[in-house]
């Protein structure tokens, strides 16, 4: 027991909170004082403030696609857990998340598919049935902003999609990217900007170098943005509010490289760093400040993570594993990307 305050009304020893999330601790006795202090300063746990969690759908075993979710948490490195299944197994998929939802694309499930599902980041379950995109496709890439969700390129489409994440239904023409697109361009977004990086053009080569952009909450096509470091096509993308990663490909053969972009100018990326392997079809997200790469062939299936903290530059870092190896893994979806911020 230690004494705080003078007549021993509070003696309990308190334990330095672990985090301003709802399901952090902060054992002991605290005087309201101290809580107004750490409130203050951003420390407390606060009721609905959840913890960032990220969600990567689908993948390839080298031998099937698989169902499975995996589920990290930001904030800390290690591991990742089981959150539910798809209905069908998928790969080269890609999914978008809210605050609260995320809604993934099954993925090539032998076959391009249009089926969209969707789950709550705070309930680790299976996914059900939102709707269909507009056209059946894999292999593209997505972003959203807290509201929107938007599917574009794969399967050699140009086409672009948007769904309200809020809601359910089918989703709607939002407009075209600049080329037919395959092979799993980058994705990643701001609170009003969706960009898309690299991939396979009808028109424009294997391994494309384009960066391309959208403003989210209006329609219509894609804009030039700039170049890539190096054209790749099976990279994956990830972003905080105000910049936007690329990472991994196809250069051909199997990429390290992250490039960066500033997402409210244009222009051409700048090297950021490498990541600890250099693979192609790997996944990628972001939560506030980090983003994360999952899994990805080297031409070995790999269930590597890396990290990096998204604000410097430099090289990645092990995060943990995933549950098992995969690539063809999707471009996952996290409850506090840049484009929720």
């Amino acid at each position: 027991m230690s004494k705080r305050y003078q007549g021993n009304i509070i003696t309990d020893s308190p334990v330095e909170p672990s985090g301003n999330f709802e399901d952090s601790a902060a054992s002991g006795v605290w005087s309201l004082a101290e809580a107004e202090a750490y409130t203050r300063g951003g420390l407390w746990p606060t009721a609905g403030n959840t913890a960032p969690v990220g969600l990567f759908t689908g993948g390839y075993t080298g031998s099937a696609s698989v169902a499975s979710i995996d589920k990290i948490l930001f904030a800390t490195a290690g591991n990742a857990t089981d959150y539910g299944d798809m209905s069908a197994g998928g790969l080269r998929n890609a999914a978008v998340g809210s605050s609260t939802r995320m809604v993934t694309q099954l993925g090539n499930s032998g076959g391009n598919v249009n089926t969209l599902e969707y789950g709550e980041f705070a309930t680790s379950a299976n996914t059900v049935d939102f709707g269909d995109l507009t056209v059946a496709r894999s292999a593209g890439t997505a972003f959203s902003s807290s509201t929107r969700g938007i599917w574009a390129a794969g399967s050699s489409q140009n086409t672009i999609d948007y769904i309200t994440i809020a809601s359910t239904g089918n989703a709607l023409d939002f407009g075209d990217c600049l080329s037919p697109f395959n092979d799993t361009p980058g994705g990643c977004a701001s609170t009003t900007r969706g960009v898309m990086a690299g991939g396979q053009s009808n028109t424009l080569g294997d391994y494309s170098n384009v960066i391309q952009y959208v403003t989210i909450d209006t329609t219509g096509n894609m804009t030039d943005f700039g170049d890539l470091t190096v054209g790749r096509n099976s990279l994956t993308g990830a972003s905080s509010a105000t910049r936007g990663v690329f990472a991994g490909g196809n250069p051909p053969g199997y990429s390290n490289v992250i490039d960066y972009i500033t997402i409210a100018t244009t222009g051409n990326a700048t090297d950021f760093g490498d990541l600890t392997l250099a693979r192609r079809e790997v996944g990628g997200m972001a939560g506030s400040t980090r983003a994360v790469f999952g899994g990805g062939n080297t031409p070995t299936v790999q269930n590597v993570m890396d990290f990096i903290t998204i604000a410097t530059t430099g090289n990645a870092s092990d995060f943990g594993d995933l549950t098992q190896a995969l690539y063809g893994i999707s471009q996952g979806a996290s409850n506090s990307h840049g484009g929720i911020a």
